[in-house]
């Protein structure tokens, strides 16, 4: 479902506890859809950019796009997610662990 909300092979996000998540500016323009029955998706609702991830599996949680971040600011990948349903030809050969839909760590 990521690839198909981002248009992109894969999505890079990184998670913010909900207790330590405050937006500072921009919340009237933020507009919220539940992309299924677990999980709701935050997109600018005047140029559509997808930035926000929140469901059940990380309810504690909300996840940012990497991409919607200002070039300073590094968040690093500490692994991949759904990695049993990546793009073929995405090997991501970076040693992170990679888990699958179940969150089992994969080989």
């Amino acid at each position: 479902m990521c690839r198909q909300a981002h248009g992109a092979a894969f999505v890079t996000w990184f998670g913010v506890p909900l207790s330590a998540l405050c937006l500072s500016q921009g919340e009237a323009a933020l507009q919220w859809f539940d992309s299924s029955h677990a999980a709701k998706r935050g997109f600018c609702k005047h140029c559509g950019t997808p930035l926000f991830f929140h469901g059940l599996r990380w309810a504690d949680e909300m996840h940012i796009a990497r991409a919607s971040l200002r070039q300073g600011e590094v968040q690093h990948p500490s692994s991949h997610v759904f990695y049993d349903s990546h793009v073929t030809w995405a090997n991501c050969d970076d040693g992170l662990p990679r888990f699958d839909a179940s969150n089992q760590l994969m080989p």
